[in-house]
């Protein structure tokens, strides 16, 4: 089994996922730098500062290219807040990994993580995938309750699985959504979604 995934722009509501393109450059770097303190304390490699060129000219375009991850800027009323990216891309397996998500301070806690999950859990299941997973520093509690709250089950703790730029040891806490329980996401998403105003 190989499942074509497309590499297209997604859009929900206000929110809107775009191919990472030379346009989103400047923008996403103004929304990585928003917040300097995340990138240290809270993620495996920093977009912040000196670190943000290296990954724009060789991570994004090397996996990209490998076929292995798709990475996506986040526009909320047309404004870039952030980026996600599908990962891990195994299409052999039908599993992918949904991760490097950040988004800039004030566009935390709405509707644009809700809404860049549907879209990209959505994306996934209707092109064949049949695991979602989430992989989540141990110590991010935000994220974790995020995660928690789509709907994706807990795995377990793979205990000091990586060190991060700063060189601390990593433990990550593992999530999935898989096929059987896509419905029962969708509905709690969109569900969760209406009831964001208009504006929203």
């Amino acid at each position: 089994m190989s499942i074509d995934l497309p590499y297209r722009p997604l859009g929900l509501r206000s929110l809107r996922l775009e191919p990472l393109a030379e346009t989103h450059r400047e923008p996403l770097r103004a929304a990585c730098a928003a917040d300097p303190d995340t990138w240290r304390n809270l993620y495996s490699l920093s977009l912040d500062g000196e670190h943000y060129d290296a990954f724009w000219e060789a991570g994004r375009i090397t996996a990209r290219e490998a076929g292995v991850a798709q990475h996506y800027a986040v526009l909320h009323h047309d404004q870039c807040v952030g980026l996600t990216a599908f990962l891990k891309i195994d299409r052999g397996n039908g599993a992918l990994e949904i991760g490097l998500t950040y988004y800039a301070p004030g566009a935390r806690g709405g509707l644009v993580n809700p809404a860049a999950k549907r879209l990209l859990l959505g994306e996934a299941f209707e092109a064949g995938f049949g695991r979602v997973q989430f992989h989540v520093d141990e110590i991010n509690a935000r994220s974790r309750a995020a995660v928690l709250k789509l709907g994706a089950a807990f795995e377990g703790i793979q205990r000091w699985d990586r060190i991060v730029w700063t060189g601390r040891r990593r433990s990550t806490a593992v999530y999935s959504v898989i096929a059987p329980e896509w419905p029962r996401v969708r509905e709690a998403l969109d569900h969760r979604l209406g009831a964001f105003g208009p504006g929203a």
